[in-house]
């Protein structure tokens, strides 16, 4: 049985960036304590891949300050979607491979 892995991105090979986009598509917007809590990832693991994915242009980083205190949330880009949901059809079609 051959597998046709060349659709796959390589940018959600990551566990954490798999989830990171998993929720971010099913979501308008969350928020850095949020995404960390779901993951259950250090923050400076949850920040270099948001890092990673923000410099690809999967994600888009919103700063703003609530009282004192800054608030970052992330939303998918048009073409983390389009990119994510092409990794996912990909994976489905390894799956229905026999």
């Amino acid at each position: 049985m051959k597998v046709n892995i060349s659709e796959l991105n390589k940018l959600f090979e990551s566990r954490v960036r798999l989830g990171i986009m998993s929720v971010l598509i099913i979501n308008d917007a969350y928020d850095f304590n949020s995404l960390k809590e779901a993951l259950d990832v250090t923050d400076g693991n949850l920040a270099s891949h948001l890092k990673a994915l923000e410099e690809n242009g999967l994600i888009t980083v919103y700063k703003q300050f609530r009282g004192r205190k800054t608030s970052t949330s992330y939303t998918i880009t048009e073409k983390g979607s389009e990119l994510f949901r092409s990794h996912l059809k990909a994976l489905e079609e390894i799956i229905r491979t026999k």
